[in-house]
């Protein structure tokens, strides 16, 4: 494929963990960020760098930063150090859709869209492949970049004989399983969500995660509601990090009264990931809103669904 001089690369939202898979499964879904690449006819700065501009749009766009510092430019120039060449001038302009800071892997949706934006303008030298092992050294773990690259649900492990070997496991996900997301109007710093973690843990949690796990797995897949149930119960991460959000045990009851097989903690949070059968979202969305409300925090909630395609690229 030869060289192009724009693309626009459009990202999925992910929502990782999903109770017992901690740092190991990640779901994408349907909000998304989109990021627009265009070569600059332009000479090079004074210091010899090439010429960037960055806009941004949309949500808690003034947040974003528009120098060099952009992750999505970070990951631009990265690819370009990987193949040993040097990045041409850029125009990004970014759209935003996912939320910051809320657990549902905006930072994966930069990293993803810059690397395959710079494949894209490089004429495509790497494979998705090679793209994905790029992205998670860039985010040091799989789970959210992995389903926002490559769409659905997804599990990562590692070979011990060659821990940069990520072996992607795709994972079938029921029709009749709908995630709702109630996004606070407060963050969580991923650094604070792990700081409040254990550095060891027993044989008997490490035990019922495994087992829960492996239970999970066919219970996305089935869609049993009394196995999706314990399913997304945890010992590794979300008992720790409840209480870093408000009311979570509040909207997690409200959730199940609602009708939702469950509820876990999306990424490191604070968003709560509520899954519902189709009969009963718009029931879990409300009891969810309102019982946040309660606790005098406003969600803003919604009924999503997985996003099969994961990052695509128009040129």
């Amino acid at each position: 494929m030869s060289s192009i001089s724009a693309a626009t690369v459009t990202v999925p939202a992910t929502t990782a963990n999903l109770g017992p898979g901690f740092d190991c499964i990640g779901a994408a879904l349907s909000i998304y960020n989109e990021f627009k690449f265009t070569r600059v006819d332009a000479n090079k700065t004074a210091e010899n760098q090439p010429i960037l501009q960055i806009y941004v749009k949309g949500l808690e766009a003034d947040r974003v930063s528009t120098d060099s510092t952009n992750l999505v430019y970070q990951a631009f120039l990265k690819f370009y150090h990987h193949i040993q060449q040097t990045p041409p001038s850029l125009s990004i302009e970014i759209n935003l859709g996912v939320p910051l800071a809320r657990g549902l892997g905006s930072s994966a949706t930069a990293i993803v869209a810059g690397l395959v934006g710079a494949n894209a303008l490089a004429g495509a030298p790497l494979t998705q492949t090679q793209i994905m092992q790029l992205a998670i050294s860039m985010e040091g773990h799989p789970d959210n970049v992995v389903p926002a690259l490559l769409g659905g649900c997804r599990l990562a492990a590692c070979d011990t004989s060659n821990p940069q070997n990520w072996q992607i496991c795709e994972i079938s996900w029921h029709s009749d399983i709908v995630p709702v997301v109630a996004i606070p109007n407060f963050e969580l710093s991923t650094s604070e969500a792990r700081r409040v973690l254990p550095t060891e843990y027993s044989r008997a949690d490490s035990i019922f995660n495994i087992s829960h796990l492996g239970l999970l797995i066919r219970a996305l897949e089935t869609g049993t509601p009394d196995w999706l149930r314990v399913a997304l119960q945890d010992k590794i991460h979300q008992p720790y990090r409840q209480a870093l959000i408000p009311g979570y045990e509040t909207v997690s009851r409200a959730a199940v009264e609602a009708g939702a097989y469950g509820m876990t903690i999306s990424g490191a949070g604070p968003t709560l990931l509520a899954l519902s059968p189709h009969t009963q979202a718009n029931a879990v969305k409300q009891a969810m809103t309102e019982a946040w409300k309660q606790c005098d925090i406003t969600p803003d909630v919604h009924i999503l669904q997985l996003d099969g395609a994961g990052a695509t690229l128009s040129a």
